[in-house]
């Protein structure tokens, strides 16, 4: 085993020299850790890109209607027939709703509805109001904010827990968004993001 020897006294020299093998096995030692946090991190993103399209392959199956017990109608099933009046005074059916017209609902109480609403006011203010129907669940909150801000821009029907338009789309969580056409559902999204720039879903 090798040994420095002591360095004479007023000097450092020797010191000096046995001091660089340490400094270069720390350095390299660094330089090891630092590959492996690249290799790991690498690792996770890739990881998270995965699991990206494993979501994304869910929503659009949840958005199809494709899973057990999903809430509201899938693609191609007709709606139910309803009779509601907007909280403008107007009566609004089935049958009056414009071919490609987006249904919306939403609730109160619903955390991730109040997060999208700026976003979904915005959305609808591209919109040909007649074309984008929101229907607002005031169980379990105060329904009054939602329905302001959207009024200007669609028609909003104000609903009590599972109101005829809820019963007649079978929603049972929130938000949930739908394009009707002839009393048949012709597609449908999760979120406002998902919702293209024209009239339809």
């Amino acid at each position: 085993m090798n040994r420095c020897p002591a360095p004479p006294p007023g000097t450092t020299l020797s010191t000096r020299r046995c001091a660089v093998p340490y400094v270069i096995a720390v350095a390299a030692l660094i330089g090891v850790l630092c590959m492996m946090d690249l290799v790991l991190t690498l690792g996770v993103v890739r990881r998270l890109k995965e699991h990206d399209k494993l979501i994304e392959v869910l929503y659009e199956t949840l958005e199809a209607g494709g899973l057990a017990g999903s809430s509201g109608l899938a693609v191609g099933d007709r709606v139910g027939d309803f009779d509601v009046t907007a909280v403008d005074g107007a009566r609004t059916t089935l049958g009056s709703l414009p071919d490609g017209a987006v249904v919306a609902f939403v609730a109160a109480e619903c955390d991730a509805c109040r997060k999208e609403l700026p976003e979904l006011v915005k959305w609808a203010s591209g919109q040909d109001r007649s074309r984008v129907l929101v229907v607002v669940d005031g169980h379990g909150g105060d329904p009054r904010p939602m329905v302001r801000a959207l009024s200007p821009v669609a028609q909003v029907v104000l609903e009590d827990g599972g109101g005829a338009a809820s019963q007649a789309f079978g929603i049972r969580s929130f938000p949930s968004f739908f394009q009707v056409g002839g009393g048949v559902v012709q597609g449908r999204v999760r979120g406002v993001s998902r919702l293209p720039a024209g009239s339809t879903a």
